[in-house]
């Protein structure tokens, strides 16, 4: 995800801690021009996510007040702060990354629903895969030495070179992303798969229109197939179903792809 934020937007992403109070979010004041009577404002982790990434490192473990916060931020696009003596409103957009552990508890219902989309991150377990991950990691701290020992690094510029050609193809397909058309068929298999999976509320549909919509766009097409769909299903579903809001299990089996394969088939 650093890696990410570096490449698409020329910076690390702004980190919230659980730990944050409300001043460092939406900003105040600076305490030490404030100890010297000149009130100096405090741009809050909001603001300084505008236009990046903001993320969270064990969102489930927010602060209610927080979660309430960020979720009026994201909704309205509208960063309030009113408090000793300030009153301003600014527009502020980002994008939310939230990462947790569901054994130690689950997220708000309002909150994991504002997440479009679910990763399920395990560690992998073929041998092959370990090995390149193991290379490449290997490969990076011999590169870092490089380039603190004041040498050019190969690894580092071949690097840079991948960077920015996929920069360049989710560019694109961020400014052809309105183009993409979705068949009325398409639609109506999303909600027919947001319906079969007991999504909570209506924003599933609407997510997963989008991603198929991204997806296809990535990919050059000009119009969502149910293909595109059935690829980002799991991505919009698997935290939206109820059984998450029982056992914060978000589990996904070869009887869920099935099923979504069943919905799509069924025109």
């Amino acid at each position: 995800m650093r890696a990410f934020a570096q490449m698409m937007c020329g910076k690390l992403p702004v980190t919230l801690p659980i730990n944050a109070t409300e001043d460092r979010v939406v900003g105040g004041w600076r305490i030490d021009e404030l100890m010297k009577s000149k009130p100096v404002p405090q741009p809050g982790l909001l603001e300084e996510a505008d236009d990046g990434l903001l993320y969270i490192d064990e969102v489930n473990l927010l602060d209610d007040h927080i979660v309430n916060i960020i979720l009026d931020v994201t909704s309205t696009g509208v960063l309030v702060v009113q408090r000793e003596g300030r009153s301003e409103q600014k527009p502020v957009s980002f994008t939310l990354v939230g990462t947790m552990n569901p054994e130690e508890g689950g997220l708000r219902p309002q909150l994991l629903d504002r997440f479009g989309l679910m990763v399920d991150v395990r560690a992998e377990t073929n041998e092959a895969e370990r090995t390149m991950i193991l290379q490449t990691v290997l490969e990076f701290d011999e590169a870092v030495f490089q380039l603190k020992a004041g040498e050019s690094s190969a690894y580092i510029e071949e690097a840079l070179e991948k960077d920015s050609k996929r920069k360049e193809l989710l560019e694109t397909a961020r400014q052809n992303f309105y183009t993409v058309k979705i068949p009325i068929n398409v639609a109506r298999n999303c909600v027919r798969l947001a319906a079969g999976f007991e999504a909570e509320g209506n924003r599933g549909d609407y997510i997963i229109a989008l991603a198929a919509r991204a997806y296809a766009a990535l990919q050059g097409k000009k119009q969502v197939t149910n293909q595109h769909v059935a690829a980002v299903a799991r991505l919009a579903l698997q935290h939206r179903r109820p059984e998450v809001f029982q056992s914060n299990q978000m589990s996904w089996s070869d009887k869920d792809e099935e099923q979504v394969r069943e919905i799509l088939s069924g025109e």
